[in-house]
């Protein structure tokens, strides 16, 4: 045993510790890969379920003060009504496919029963500076039937978008039924609805894309690649060990010729 008495010294012992210390967390961070492989995928069938399931009306899934759910989100609707152009405003700070800055258009729909449902038509550049209303192309008049994506409520909390107070006229932040349903003075659909037809045609607001899919195997790639290292840190360190015990035996066989030379006469 004295050959592994080196590990009682104070390098030894801080690298032990070290190590020891490593292995638990990367276990934990491969289990929290995994946490998030399984929430990401199941938000990827959630959505994929959702967006290829038949279009229903809109007040089946949604009524006022309705806060929108998870398998609810996403699904494809339709609604009849008038668009209310005068009383419409814009969400800023909104990013085209492109990235570029710009605004979203939120149209209140005024269905047959005289309930508001708020639509997202879709994006416009800014065109200038930000404060300043911009100019926003029309939609169909009259009598509509459009079809989109229902949307849950936006919260500073989900979106990381901080609801700030005092904008220019008919500007928002975030698009909260609740709000806008005190704005209108009118029974606002909960949730809002992502237009998706009729499509855009040239100088309509530019569609909001697909959600699409969340990148679920890179979590998993990195759940393995954690627990590998976990693995590796034993074998590492007892790799070290060996190598320490053959520094010292082959330091300890070059002194050992010396030491038996017979002295000089």
């Amino acid at each position: 045993m004295h050959r592994y008495r080196f590990l009682l010294s104070r390098q030894w012992v801080i690298l032990t510790l070290v190590a020891i210390a490593l292995i638990p967390t990367m276990i934990k961070l491969g289990f929290w890969q995994q946490h998030r492989y399984q929430e990401r995928t199941a938000r990827n069938d959630l959505v994929s379920a959702a967006l290829h399931a038949e279009p229903v009306p809109v007040e089946r899934l949604t009524s006022p003060g309705h806060a929108v759910t998870r398998t609810e989100k996403y699904r494809t609707v339709t609604a009849t009504g008038t668009f209310d152009t005068a009383r419409q405003v814009v969400v800023r700070r909104r990013t085209s496919a492109d990235g570029e800055v710009g605004f979203h258009v939120l149209t209140p729909l005024v269905l047959t029963d005289g309930k508001v449902l708020l639509v997202n038509r879709g994006w416009i550049p800014a065109n200038g500076v930000q404060t300043a209303f911009p100019k926003i192309p029309a939609p169909p008049a009259g009598r509509t039937t459009i079809t989109g994506r229902l949307k849950a409520d936006e919260t500073t909390a989900a979106s990381g978008i901080k609801n700030v107070k005092g904008l220019p006229d008919r500007q928002i932040m975030l698009i909260n039924s609740a709000e806008e349903a005190h704005r209108l003075g009118a029974r606002v659909l909960g949730g809002y609805v992502e237009q998706t037809a009729p499509a855009a045609r040239g100088g309509s607001p530019e569609q909001i894309s697909d959600p699409g899919s969340e990148d679920a195997p890179l979590n998993y790639a990195y759940m393995i690649q954690w627990w590998l290292f976990a693995a590796a840190v034993p074998v590492g360190w007892w790799f070290l060990v060996r190598r320490e015990i053959r520094d010292r035996q082959e330091a300890a066989a070059e002194r050992k010729p010396e030491e038996i030379e017979p002295a000089a006469v």
